[in-house]
């Protein structure tokens, strides 16, 4: 059945269990995503063992191949099965709606809701950011937190600030009202806001610096954290409230742009399923990731190639929920409009996926997923950039050297001053 939460054989176990052995045995006779993520691996040799008998697997292993999905949304783009086909196959939701059934059923753990609300989290850990930052780092206390929260104390952990995006945005002078033929209402995203806000600070210098009248509505998370530990109905209030502010912005002219990829899937894809309105249409309808609206401004002349510096070599990934919203390679392709500048792309998952591999018991196989991506990003005669905060945590992880994002890129090679 379709993603549709309101329907109450949704919530139902024994038509949830149908509906994943029959998505089960479907992957099984294509195989395609075999070796795409640890849940496909797990689920084709548990189905080897089987005979390929999908209904004799045993709750305890579909709830493995369940768990091991960290919505990366890989496997959507190349599944010949996905809606419209008659088969209606979308694995990565399948197994959504499956940790919210079970959440439902046995509820979510403390720990689990506390990494769910990132806006909470956010907001305490901003106040007190030296000392958070300090604890994050110190092996006593990242013990502590593995045993209590089940972080694994090796995890390396986004970094505070004091002043947010949304401080520092509030604080700043009045800018100039562009053009008027350009108007963007910037999604900054939680991360964003409390871990990276010198994204924050790029996209609106780049934006002001094309014109752009670029405002920022109010907003909160997304959601996805919430619907990623089960939490749904948490997350529908996040979505609401959005939607309520973004789909006003919207009828004021405004695209609402988004820089990071997840966010933007979330805004494009998700929302329309859980929250089925005309104003979530709307929101839907109107949302760019930030470098798919600067193309296209490009593509329209709008925007300034008038850079003063050259970025030089770059080795840039393309997060998996980029890749998922089927929009080419923007971000390649607005680097290169950078003069002296040499872009490598790879397309690959990093392996961190939100809360999943901040988790003890998949913290080694995140390593794993990512380690492609790390010998890509290791050689020090290139700048590395990604779209997605998290990856980037996760590449500093497994080669110590942080990317940075493409449109501090941008800013870089306008002369902007935007990084603290």
């Amino acid at each position: 059945m379709s993603f549709e939460p309101k329907l109450p054989a949704f919530w139902d176990k024994g038509a949830l269990r149908q509906e994943l052995d029959r998505v089960f045995d479907i992957c099984y006779g294509c195989t395609l995503c075999h070796t795409l993520c640890p849940s496909f691996v797990s689920l084709f040799q548990m189905m080897d063992e089987s005979f390929g008998d999908a209904t004799s697997l045993k709750d305890e292993q579909m709830k493995l191949v369940v768990d091991q999905c960290y919505q990366c949304k890989l496997c959507d783009p190349i599944c010949p099965y996905v809606p419209p086909h008659e088969w209606d196959i979308d694995f990565p939701r399948t197994m959504m709606r499956a940790t919210l059934v079970e959440a439902k059923d046995k509820g979510v753990s403390w720990a689990d809701r506390l990494m769910g609300d990132t806006d909470r989290a956010g907001r305490m850990a901003s106040w007190m950011a030296p000392l958070v930052n300090w604890a994050n780092r110190t092996p006593f206390v990242r013990r502590l937190m593995e045993k209590y929260l089940g972080v694994h104390r090796d995890r390396l952990l986004p970094t505070y600030h004091g002043q947010t995006f949304a401080k520092w945005n509030g604080k700043r002078p009045a800018a100039a009202s562009g053009n008027g033929e350009e108007k963007a209402a910037l999604f900054y995203t939680c991360t964003v806001n409390y871990n990276e806000p010198d994204i924050g600070k790029a996209a609106v210098g780049v934006l002001e610096k094309n014109g752009v009248e670029c405002v920022v509505p109010e907003q909160q998370c997304c959601g996805m954290p919430f619907i990623d530990v089960g939490l749904l109905d948490e997350a529908v209030k996040k979505i609401e409230a959005n939607v309520k502010s973004l789909s006003e912005a919207v009828r004021q002219g405004y695209k609402i742009v988004v820089p990071t990829a997840s966010c933007s899937y979330m805004l494009k894809q998700d929302y329309p399923r859980m929250l089925p309105t005309d104003d979530t249409k709307l929101v839907a309808e109107n949302t760019l990731d930030l470098s798919e609206y600067l193309v296209k401004l490009n593509e329209a002349g709008k925007l300034d190639v008038n850079f003063s510096q050259a970025a030089g070599k770059i080795r840039y990934h393309q997060p998996c929920h980029l890749k998922a919203q089927d929009i080419g390679f923007k971000a390649q392709e607005l680097m290169q409009l950078i003069p002296d500048t040499e872009v490598s792309r790879m397309q690959c998952c990093s392996g961190h996926d939100g809360t999943w591999s901040v988790k003890k018991e998949n913290f080694e196989a995140s390593m794993q997923v990512g380690r492609p991506l790390f010998k890509f990003m290791r050689p020090d005669d290139a700048c590395t950039v990604t779209d997605c905060p998290l990856s980037a945590v996760q590449v500093e992880q497994g080669t110590g050297r942080k990317p940075v994002h493409p449109i501090v890129v941008m800013a870089r090679a306008y002369g902007l001053e935007v990084e603290s």
